[in-house]
């Protein structure tokens, strides 16, 4: 019994950690991590961890996040927001996900993955 809550334990952590398993050889891009680097050098489908806040909501689920230098618009599916907790303009955040660069518009952020920094 003991080994089956030991296992049903480590299952549950495993899920609740966010996976960001990408490629990392040759011709790998690194993951941006701060939103100067993506306005200066958008390039669509490259991934991102950024710490920061959710300054505030544009419309639906459309946000502008700031890493405390830079702003971005960011998507996030409400699902991704912690249920029970309370984000708001002051509450730190991590986020990852993928730079999106339509042509003629300014790039933005498709979360994958929300979780309040510790």
């Amino acid at each position: 019994m003991k080994k089956i809550t030991a296992l049903l334990a480590l299952s549950a952590a495993a899920l609740a950690t966010p996976a960001l398993a990408q490629f990392t050889g040759p011709g790998a891009q690194p993951a941006a991590t701060s939103v100067k680097a993506i306005l200066d050098n958008p390039v669509d489908d490259q991934r991102v961890v950024l710490r920061g806040k959710i300054v505030r909501q544009i419309k639906g689920d459309k946000y502008i996040f700031s890493d405390g230098k830079s702003e971005i618009r960011v998507e996030i599916d409400s699902h991704l927001f912690p249920a029970g907790t309370p984000v708001n303009a002051t509450t730190a955040v991590e986020i990852s996900g993928e730079v999106e660069k339509d042509f003629m518009e300014s790039p933005e952020i498709d979360v994958d993955t929300l979780r309040i920094a510790p």
